[in-house]
């Protein structure tokens, strides 16, 4: 992963899916760019016509929690958002980031502020605006390889199948 500055956009805990992107909107239009424009209106009216290029999503515990709806991740890459920044992630919200591509990114992230200047890396995130620096949990390669490719299809698009497993060496 290549590191990249952000500006954060920050949220609490308990983030669920319906607050991301009403169930509602799925039923107008599954395209992310018409889905962008309703990004956390049940929260914050404004918010997506706030966003711009690189912002990432900072959040408490539990994001994404509720219903699995797969849209609520494709509203936030449909904003151009590659990240969200979290203590913890509801496990389907987690897997849907992955699978389409959005980096689901655990981290404290207590020491954020709205409008705070993010580095993410690899391994860490340094916020410019206070000279903190958080580490992340390491994901899975794979993981990040489906990330990397835009998500489950471009992966299979890229390999046609999982990459085999490394052989595990057999004990006499």
């Amino acid at each position: 992963m290549t590191a990249w500055e952000a500006r954060a956009r920050v949220f609490g805990d308990d983030v669920n899916t319906d607050y991301i992107i009403t169930s509602r909107r799925k039923r107008e239009s599954l395209d992310p760019q018409v889905l962008r424009r309703y990004l956390f209106e049940e929260i914050d009216a404004g918010f997506a016509a706030t966003v711009e290029p690189e912002d990432v999503i900072v959040a408490g515990a539990n994001f994404g929690c509720g219903s699995a709806m797969e849209v609520a991740v494709t509203a936030v890459v449909g904003a151009g958002i590659r990240a969200v920044l979290a203590r913890s992630f509801s496990r389907t919200y987690y897997r849907n980031a992955v699978n389409n591509g959005l980096m689901p990114l655990v981290c404290d992230t207590r020491g954020i502020a709205e409008g705070d200047r993010l580095v993410v890396e690899a391994a860490s995130v340094r916020n410019l605006s206070n000279g903190r620096t958080m580490a992340i949990e390491p994901l899975p390669e794979i993981m990040r390889e489906i990330i990397e490719a835009g998500g489950l299809v471009g992966y299979f698009r890229k390999n046609g199948r999982f990459k085999a497993p490394e052989p595990t060496r057999q004990i006499p």
